[in-house]
């Protein structure tokens, strides 16, 4: 006679729910992933009017972003120990928990040590959530359902930065920049009661698998000194001690953890997972998605808002139309992964994204506003495709024991492509623009008849609205100063686009890999 299920495992909830039980516990843990993902992008309108509140530069600023990606890629690779060790509802709790305080903590913040604190705090958490949803909606949906279910659960990966900037343009307009930390709150709480009635507990008995820490540890210390050596190199100096301090430090400490988790009995990251060629190539593009899908929506607010003149509002707007095409996507993408092999998608996605950040190598400061928007809903578009089929693709290829740790490592590997992305890009950013600023400026002379033409015209518009003749000239250089910045950091914001798109072409290539039949038994397992 065999033992009744316990009340709390996912059989016995299956027994008390019936089939739709596999959409509840999906709604469930897409709460989580709404909120966090919503936090990632939310700031990015909201960063000039934060600058402003507390004096920051653009490269202290950028720590809201990079500081945010760094900690949820950091603790992603918890997540199966904590699974293992505390189970999916109280793991999924403890997060959420966190969560709330660390939002809150940020829209409270008094000074900018805090407001960074914070966004760290809501890192860590994210990354712990995550990849716990994709292991809940593989474990509750059989193999011919996945795709379709990645496409409800892509939906909330993607939907939420594209609507986020919108809601918060409107918190910052209307309200203040303080209140975008406070959105994701109401999605965190509807998660938590969802989770007392759905969330399974703890499935293994006996003593918890040891945890990695001096994997964690490598980690940790590797990701902080690169992202610092990337975020303040253009401030100090590419080639100045602290920067190649830190350089040295994150090169020691990755070589670390590499060869700490190839030989350690109880890895934090099973590398073994790597030897799958299908889930190494879904690896390659999640790394490169999560870089294009980030460094993008960093790119466009600020672009929107610091050359276009728009709104935080309206710079948000710009991205709601692409969110709400992404939502008749993705459950068409979903069903398609059932039926057609993982690569086909995320190769034809990968083109499409290609295309929309090639067409904004075109945008200047007359670009129309539904004709920049037609541009990220085709990007949009392409990241529609891509999302099921890679989830779908990377662990259909994984043996059911090595699910957790699969879907921890792509999640890894995606936000990892985000904090490099948005780093790298603003980098790009910075050094194109100054160099185009230096190069126009090096122009401006008495020879260039095109300067001095303009110089006249404007010193005659402000004689005409009566300015004294002792200031007009400096008004005049002072105007083809702005013209010059601005025409600079346009083209800046050209080439940092150009650069996406020619990486997301590159990407095609490493997709091939995903060709692989998955195969369930291919990798074995590195526990004791």
């Amino acid at each position: 006679m065999t033992s009744s299920p316990r009340p709390d495992s996912i059989e016995g909830l299956f027994a008390r729910f019936g089939p739709s039980y596999r959409w509840l516990v999906t709604v469930t843990v897409m709460m989580g992933t709404i909120a966090t993902i919503l936090a990632a992008t939310i700031v990015n309108v909201a960063l000039p009017d934060i600058m402003g509140a507390f004096g920051m530069s653009q490269d202290k600023a950028q720590l809201l972003s990079t500081g945010f990606l760094a900690a949820m890629t950091g603790t992603m690779l918890l997540n199966a120990w904590m699974v293992e060790t505390f189970g999916q509802r109280a793991t999924f709790m403890m997060a959420v928990s966190v969560f709330v305080v660390a939002s809150i903590m940020g829209g409270l913040a008094p000074a900018e040590g805090v407001l960074i604190l914070s966004r760290v705090l809501q890192g860590a958490a994210a990354g712990i959530l995550q990849p716990l949803a994709m292991q809940v909606i593989f474990q509750v949906f059989p193999p011919e359902k996945r795709g379709s279910a990645m496409g409800i659960y892509g939906i909330g990966v993607v939907l939420a930065p594209a609507l986020g900037p919108a809601l918060g343009g409107v918190m910052v307009d209307s309200f203040s920049w303080r209140y975008v930390f406070f959105m994701a709150v109401p999605f965190c709480l509807i998660g938590l009661f969802l989770a007392t009635l759905f969330m399974p507990g703890r499935e293994t008995t006996g003593p918890a698998r040891r945890f990695d820490w001096m994997g964690f540890g490598l980690l940790t210390v590797f990701l902080v000194t690169l992202l610092n050596g990337l975020s303040n190199g253009q401030r100090y100096g590419w080639l100045s001690d602290p920067i190649l301090t830190d350089f040295a430090f994150a090169l020691v400490t990755g070589i670390g953890f590499i060869v700490w988790e190839l030989f350690t009995p109880t890895p934090m990251l099973n590398l073994k997972l790597f030897k799958n060629r299908a889930y190494t190539g879904a690896s390659i593009v999640a790394f490169i998605f999560g870089a294009g899908i980030y460094g993008s929506t960093y790119l466009i607010p600020l672009f929107a808002q610091t050359i276009q003149g728009y709104t935080p509002t309206r710079s948000g707007l710009l991205l709601m139309p692409a969110g709400l095409v992404l939502a008749m996507v993705f459950p068409i993408a979903g069903r398609l992964t059932d039926q057609t092999p993982a690569y086909a998608p995320v190769m034809f996605g990968l083109a499409v994204f290609a295309l929309s950040s090639f067409l904004m190598t075109g945008v200047d400061t007359d670009t129309s506003f539904w004709l920049f928007a037609w541009w990220i809903i085709l990007g949009r578009i392409g990241l529609g495709f891509i999302m099921p089929s890679l989830n779908a693709g990377a662990l259909q290829a994984l043996p059911i024991a090595l699910l957790g740790q699969g879907s921890g490592a792509i999640n890894f590997v995606r936000q990892l492509g985000g904090a490099f992305g948005v780093n790298f890009l603003s980098i790009t950013l910075e050094r194109r623009s100054q160099f185009y600023v230096d190069s126009f400026t090096a122009a401006q002379h008495a020879a260039n008849s095109a300067t001095t033409d303009m110089l006249g015209a404007v010193t005659d518009l402000l004689s005409q609205v009566g300015v004294p003749d002792a200031i007009r000239e400096a008004g005049a250089m002072n105007y083809l100063g702005q013209v010059i910045y601005t025409q600079g950091n346009m083209l800046g914001y050209r080439d940092s686009f150009f650069i996406v798109s020619a990486i997301f072409v590159i990407a095609i290539l490493p997709a091939f890999m995903m060709r692989q039949r998955p195969v369930r038994q291919a990798i074995e397992t590195n526990e004791r």
